[in-house]
């Protein structure tokens, strides 16, 4: 099998139909299946010409640009390996990253920081001339030959090489139903950059491998202003992290006649945010839960809402586990986990065979979150293990720390975090964006927590520190605070 072959399958019965639409505000970049196919495989012909070969593996330094794609799927077309990386990246954070895979070559747009690696650097202009070049045929792999290679977030240590197999394409189904109500007449526009994962997915290779539409506003669109371009366009599904929802509904707008609903991920969604969503347009917003090592596998559904203040439920063909402190399987609080036979799981982490084994308890991927199961039979998250906050001897998750304060008018975004204050001792403060007073988010904390899960602290931060794909990070949060202290 090819991970890009069954992409681009679905577009070979409907060529001339919109695959991809890169959203100005003024104009748009429009790309049918057929031109996307040639471009991919194109692209692969380009590759194995400038010296690639199947395994070698491409870091990829490329903008928030069509390109971003194409060279994605046409290495993985040649059997050639592609690592993603955000460009925002250092040059130090991308050396990091080229030591430890030792890329064969570097393809790089103008501007982005590069690493001090001996691998050939290809052009970005250079890469875009292939696109044109007869195009290569697919190179046929075993299921669990490696694809590509991500790399997770690092919000609590060093971003780890995380490497997943052709058959992970398989697992994305799983999500068409238990999580988008996807289907080929859709038009999903995704708010992320083309480099996230998360919009290389859902927002890109979900809708292509039914034959749908894919749109991503261009390079300079602001988060208030995708409804309108979602709105002209005809978005049927909307997908963006949750700070991007929040962002779109401080704008002034109106729901638009075949919007059917959006799609969050990234980080957790708040309840309030999904109200203030229904609220606005009449429709629901449907979160799941995911992992680099396992893309999404709870999830909320047109077919399945997920109650309140939960993640969902197991997509349809995962076998998902609570497991308690003897590895057992229960209705929690636990561990969260996810069976090794999951198509998506991952094949284990570049080169450290001791921290891929160190994940597994038996048959069980440790996703290092914890959960519970509610009277529904939904998951509840807790937090991460290594996130939970210890206040007094009680152990509280962030997350409902996070969903009691964030109802309050003008809180804006809200976070939650253990900070020590002496030897052996720490407490649990809570950040926010917004205008509403420290007092008035004490009494929200004082109505809604018992007392030792309410903060003893309150600071006021002008933007919650996120890692490259939006999530709050937590580590940067208690370490500027130690900064503070010093």
């Amino acid at each position: 099998m090819n991970l890009a072959e069954h992409v681009l399958q679905a577009g070979l019965a409907v060529p001339d139909k919109l695959a991809m639409s890169v959203l100005g505000l003024g104009r748009a970049d429009r790309w049918s299946h057929a031109r996307l196919r040639q471009a991919v495989l194109g692209t692969a012909t380009g590759l194995l010409r400038s010296g690639l070969g199947p395994g070698d593996r491409l870091l990829m330094r490329l903008g928030n640009n069509p390109g971003f794609p194409v060279t994605y799927l046409g290495a993985i077309a040649a059997g050639i390996v592609p690592v993603p990386t955000s460009p925002m990246l250092t040059a130090p954070e991308i050396g990091r990253i080229a030591a430890a895979i030792r890329p064969a070559m570097i393809v790089a747009d103008q501007g982005i920081a590069l690493p001090e690696h001996p691998a050939p650097v290809l052009s970005a202009a250079r890469l875009a001339d292939f696109a044109t070049l007869p195009p290569a045929g697919f190179a046929q792999r075993d299921p669990d030959d490696l694809a590509y290679i991500v790399f997770t977030s690092g919000t609590s240590g060093q971003p780890r090489a995380v490497c997943h197999a052709h058959r992970a394409i398989l697992a994305r189904g799983m999500m068409f139903d238990g999580w988008y109500g996807l289907t080929a007449q859709d038009r999903l526009l995704h708010a992320g950059a083309f480099n996230w994962t998360f919009t290389l997915g859902t927002g890109l290779m979900d809708p292509w491998t039914l034959g749908a539409t894919a749109l991503i506003p261009a390079e300079g669109v602001a988060p208030e202003q995708i409804p309108l371009i979602a709105s002209r366009h005809g978005a049927t599904i909307l997908a963006a992290a949750p700070g991007v929802f929040r962002r779109m509904l401080r704008a002034d707008w109106q729901p638009w006649a075949g919007l059917r609903h959006g799609l969050a991920a990234g980080e957790r969604l708040d309840p309030g945010l999904r109200r203030d969503w229904q609220a606005r347009t009449g429709t629901d917003l449907h979160e799941a839960m995911g992992m680099s090592e396992c893309s999404t596998f709870l999830s909320g559904s047109p077919a399945r809402p997920a109650p309140e203040g939960t993640a969902g439920f197991p997509q349809p063909g995962r076998r998902i586990a609570i497991l308690d402190d003897g590895g057992a399987p229960g209705q929690g609080p636990g561990i969260l986990a996810v069976h090794r036979s999951d198509p998506g799981l991952f094949l284990g982490y570049l080169d450290q065979p001791g921290e891929t084994v160190a994940r597994f308890r038996d048959e069980w991927f440790l996703t290092g979150d914890l959960a519970e199961v509610t009277p529904e039979g939904a998951i509840r998250t807790l937090g991460r293990a290594d996130d939970m906050m210890n206040a007094g001897g009680f152990r509280v998750a962030p997350g409902e720390v996070e969903d009691a304060l964030s109802t309050l008018p003008d809180a804006g975004d809200v976070a939650a975090a253990e900070l020590p204050v002496g030897p052996g001792s720490s407490i649990i403060a809570a950040f926010w964006t917004g205008t509403a007073t420290a007092e008035t988010m004490r009494q929200q904390a004082e109505a809604r927590l018992a007392r030792y899960k309410q903060p003893r602290e309150y600071i006021r931060l002008s933007a919650l520190p996120r890692t490259p794909t939006g999530k709050i990070n937590r580590r940067a949060l208690r370490d500027a605070h130690r900064k503070d202290q010093s």
